[in-house]
Order: structure tokens, then sequence, then C-alpha cells
């Protein structure tokens, strides 16, 4: 999950001197980020410009979406590279759309999602949600409602405060290794995991540039045995830290392209880094191969399970058809923001849709209520099962052999939601829109 943080500036390697586009997009961005806190989600671009722009003196948001414009079309005249002509457009008219929102000329909230992701959301039909309670009814044993009984299955694979360090240590190396396999590793790269508290999200990566991170695993918040499998691979190898060490290595140390120093939050890059750590679980964990993987988790956290290997590999085998039947519920959240920002449903309403899709605790659903109603997150909740509905069409174009070779793309290229759009509708046609929602994947 993301949340607002303050933007990391690079180590002591040496930075290279950005072209001016580039430069200019940079300072654009930290400008931006002081009137929208949060924005910049990490930047690891030249300290002077980032220094230059703590000490002068604030732009307006209509000088910035003014900036943001002449920007983008300075860029479509001048950068030769057809990839990075593209990905700049696409983001500085994700800049200029918050910054005129900031001006008080926003643009209703779907053309503003849209226009920030490059990338329009569709809604999950509600049959899809059925079917997943109905899977579920089935799937999750106990007396009770089914919330509650999903409530008592996940407490009994909790994991003990006491075991996450050592499960986590035993984990990693194996995510890591897998990466290197597929994907290879840029020189020098190398992450930290720490446990912390008092944090809203379940986990995070800090990227400080010089191909490290930081990752932060929230332990106010149950930690369950499956979520180890999801969380760890999307914050680490292949996900957040493979990918921003990549792009370091290739897009910036390689071919010069300063502007993918900074991250920034609701622009198209988002979609795609979120969908992408998403899409890494299959190769960090493949799906043949859960089960056993969580058997692993279940004997490294002492769960009761562990102590006999029938009864682990029978909850193991339950506890993955539980997790792709809840991948559906993931639409909940896309729904519930479009009712609440697009057709003015009253909170009461959506709150109360919340508690009857999420199959979840009352206040698990005031919880994502609260994150699509802050001023930052109510655009940003889409990219997760956004981004990975749409990088997952478009990995399965291709057989799974080649599907490394195709999901590496996403780490060195430069690449926007709209190009992959192209691809697809190049090999299977036009899509229809809620194309691949029905089956609830």
């Amino acid at each position: 999950m993301t949340a607002p943080r303050t933007p990391a500036v690079g180590g002591e390697r040496e930075v290279p001197v950005p072209d001016p586009i580039a430069r200019d997009y940079l300072l654009l961005a930290l400008r931006l980020d002081q009137r929208i806190a949060g924005l910049v989600d990490g930047y690891f671009g030249p300290a002077d410009l980032k220094a230059r722009v703590d000490t002068e003196q604030l732009r307006s948001p209509d000088r910035l979406a003014d900036d943001a414009a002449a920007l983008r079309a300075w860029a479509a005249l001048e950068v030769d590279q057809p990839d990075r002509r593209r990905w700049l457009d696409a983001q500085l008219l994700a800049l200029e759309v918050q910054a005129r929102a900031l001006a008080g000329d926003g643009l209703p909230y779907l053309e503003h999602v849209t226009a920030c992701f490059d990338h329009r959301p569709e809604r999950t039909p509600e049959e899809v949600f059925d079917t997943a309670a109905a899977e579920l009814e089935t799937l999750v044993p106990g007396p009770g409602s089914l919330p509650a009984r999903i409530a008592a299955w996940d407490d009994r694979f909790t994991v003990p405060l006491e075991r996450a360090r050592g499960v986590v240590d035993a984990l990693l190396p194996g995510f890591r290794r897998r990466a290197e396999t597929l994907f290879g590793l840029p020189a020098g790269e190398g992450l930290v995991v720490s446990l912390v508290r008092d944090q809203p999200w379940s986990g995070y990566n800090w990227y400080d540039g010089g191909r490290r991170s930081r990752v932060d695993l929230n332990t106010d918040l149950p930690i369950r045995a499956a979520d180890l499998l999801s969380v760890l691979p999307h914050e680490t190898y292949p996900g957040h830290h493979l990918e921003h060490a990549w792009h370091e290595a290739h897009l910036v140390d390689g071919l010069g392209r300063m502007e993918a120093s900074v991250l920034c939050i609701n622009t198209p890059e988002c979609l795609l880094s979120e969908g992408l750590a998403d899409l890494g679980r299959r190769f960090a964990v493949p799906p043949d191969d859960e089960a056993e993987r969580l058997v692993e988790v279940y004997r490294l956290a002492g769960l009761a399970e562990a102590a006999d290997p029938s009864a682990a590999h029978e909850a193991a085998a339950r506890q993955v058809a539980i997790t792709r039947a809840l991948t559906a519920v993931r639409g909940v959240a896309g729904n519930a923001a479009l009712m609440l920002h697009a057709d003015g449903v009253p909170r009461a309403e959506v709150l109360a849709y919340l508690e009857r899709r999420l199959l979840s605790t009352p206040e698990r659903a005031a919880k994502r209520l609260e994150f699509i109603s802050h001023p930052l997150w109510r655009t940003y909740v889409f990219v997760y099962f956004e981004g990975e509905r749409l990088l997952r069409r478009w990995l399965e174009l291709v057989p799974p052999a080649e599907q490394p070779a195709r999901f590496r793309r996403l780490l060195a290229e430069q690449l926007t939601p709209a190009t992959i759009v192209e691809e697809i509708e190049a090999a299977t046609g036009p899509q229809s829109p809620g194309a691949d929602l029905v089956d609830g994947r």
C-alpha cells in the first residue's frame, strides 16, 4: 500500500546532469509536491535541484499547471525517442490535471482518474462479487456469518510476532534467486527489511536510489501466512525494489533519462508499478508451488497445523482456493470510489456497500472508506486492481515460457498504460468495456 512520505534524495553516488527537459520535469514534480503533500513518492535525482526548490518561493497552482502544459508541448517537439516522448506526455498530463484541480479548475472524477493514469477504470460487475461469495461459502469452514468465518480462518494462520523476522529472512533469499534467474539483478542492488509499528499500511518500499531499498512491514496489523507470499514479492523481488533498481540502472544511469529519478503519485507510472508488483507474485511463488510454500511458512511460523503434515497440506490447499476466490473482492474499492465521487451516493450507503461486499469487519470497511475519501488516495485507489488486470491480460498474450521476458520489459522500459492497451489490441482486436472482469481475477 502507498502512503505519503518525505522524498529520499540519492546517496553519495555521482548523479548525471539532466538534460533541460528532464531537469524541468524534476523541478515541476518537486514544486507540485510542495502544494500536494505526498505527490513525490521518491526522489534520487540531483540534490541541487531539490535544494533549489526547497529554498525558492512557492509557485501557484495555476502557474504549475501552465508549466506542465508548456513542458508537455516542448517535449512533444524536442524529444526524439518515441517511448520517452510518450511517457513524458502521459506523465505531464497527469501532473497538469492535478495542478488544475488544486487551482479549482478540476475535471469530473472519472475524467480526472482517466487523465491521471492514462487509462479509464471500469466498474466490476456485481455478479463477480456474488460468485466469489458463493465460492467462499463452500471453502471457508466453521459456523457463523461468512465475514466472521473468514476472520476466524485468518486468525488461525497469523504468524506470531516473535517468529515474523525469521520467516521473512527465510523467504526473501528464494524470491531474490528466482528474480535473478528470470530477470537478472542490476549490479549493486540490495535492500533491508524492517519490522515497524504505527503505520497505516501492511508493507512499504522506500526506494533511496543507488539501487537500494528499505522495506518496512507493519506489525500493528496481523501478519498472515498467506499474505507474506504476496506482500514480500510485491515490495521486493520482482516487485517495487527490482522495478526501481532496474529503472535507475537502465533508464537513468544507462540512457540518461533523469526524469525517471522522481516517482510521482497519481500518474501513469503508478498504474504499471502497482500492477507489476502484484503480478510479480506469480513469478516469486509459481501457482503450482503455492501450497508447498504455504506449508513451509506454517512450519517456519510454528503454527499448529505444521505438526501434522497431512493437516498442513490440506489447510494450504484450502488457503490457495480461498485466496484466489478473494481476488474478485479487490474490485470493490474501485466500485465504491465511483459510487462516492462520480455517482454522488451518500457516504452511509457507500459504507454499507463496503461492509457487504468486502466480506470483512465493519472496521475494515470504515478504514477502506477513509482511504477512498482521502484527497490523494481517492485517485490512487484504482492502481492495484486495474494495473494488475491490465498487465495480466498483456502478459498472457504470450506462452508461459515467454512471459518472464515480457515481464522484464516492465522493469527496463519506459512504458505507458496506453502502450500496453495498444499492444493488447494489436494482438486481439479492440477490447470491449469491462473485458476480462467477469472472471473475477
